[in-house]
């Protein structure tokens, strides 16, 4: 049904078919994935585990291959994840609707905070500034992610003798529109990082009935507004992170 507003970008319309359908692979992928905006940390680990390419993801800027492999005796598939909530959650869709049931997503975040690089971050909550959660959820100002999941990469990190920080987060699709007033008003509500796709990301998992969680890990650093620090970009975690989720998939589901 279709809830028309004012505001284009707050029309909803809950009917989950569309001119154009995710998925439809003929084969269905395996029903756990890892989800990873991990740079070329994706395809290395492909390359150095004789993964099996099951499919591509067709963009106009970019080909994503979607792998398959078998991880401690169980099968789950994995891809690298695009920038930015409007490319990564149709891959994500795509992932959905092709048989994935359960995701964790990985990857680098900008600390709002005096965190320091390369801490681990479990999102219990993200705010919704940006566009795509809006067309697979009615308007709120955030979305809160799956108990089930974020349980899972706790007790995973837990296992690894990880520590990590639950926290709130601020989702944005202008990195160049972080201003000092917008990083001191998210402060303010409790967040204490940004990234560019967790809200999207769980939107859509919701939307679907999919479990999904994200694992974080601090890049940047707008902790302090007058003099933005880039860090490393939390380049130290990005091989270690594929791991990571990898093993926080295979949580999922088990019993605590």
């Amino acid at each position: 049904m279709l809830t028309r507003n004012p505001l284009p970008i707050l029309d909803y319309d809950s009917d989950p078919s569309a001119v154009i359908l995710p998925g439809e692979f003929e084969i269905p992928y395996p029903k756990k994935a890892a989800f990873l905006f991990l740079a070329d940390s994706v395809d290395a680990y492909a390359a150095a585990h004789n993964a099996e390419k099951i499919d591509e993801f067709y963009t106009i800027t970019k080909t994503f291959p979607i792998y398959k492999t078998i991880y401690h005796g169980e099968e789950i598939c994995f891809c690298q994840a695009p920038l930015g909530a409007p490319a990564a959650v149709q891959l994500l869709d795509h992932l959905l609707g092709s048989g994935v049931e359960q995701v964790i997503a990985a990857g680098c975040c900008g600390a709002l905070v005096d965190i320091p690089e390369n801490t681990f971050l479990i999102p219990t909550e993200a705010v919704r500034d940006e566009g795509t959660s809006y067309h697979y959820l009615p308007a709120a100002p955030t979305v809160q992610l799956d108990d089930a999941p974020i349980a899972a990469i706790r007790r995973m990190l837990a296992k690894h003798g990880l520590a990590a920080r639950e926290c709130k987060v601020w989702t944005t699709d202008a990195f160049y529109r972080e201003t000092a007033a917008l990083v001191e008003a998210r402060r303010a509500e409790g967040c204490e990082a940004v990234d560019m796709e967790c809200a999207g990301l769980a939107a859509c998992a919701c939307f679907r009935g999919a479990q999904f969680g994200q694992l974080l890990f601090t890049a940047d650093s707008l902790a302090n507004v007058e003099e933005y620090d880039e860090r490393g970009w939390g380049r130290d975690s990005f091989d270690r992170s594929v791991l990571l989720a990898f093993d926080a998939v295979l949580e999922l589901g088990r019993d605590a």
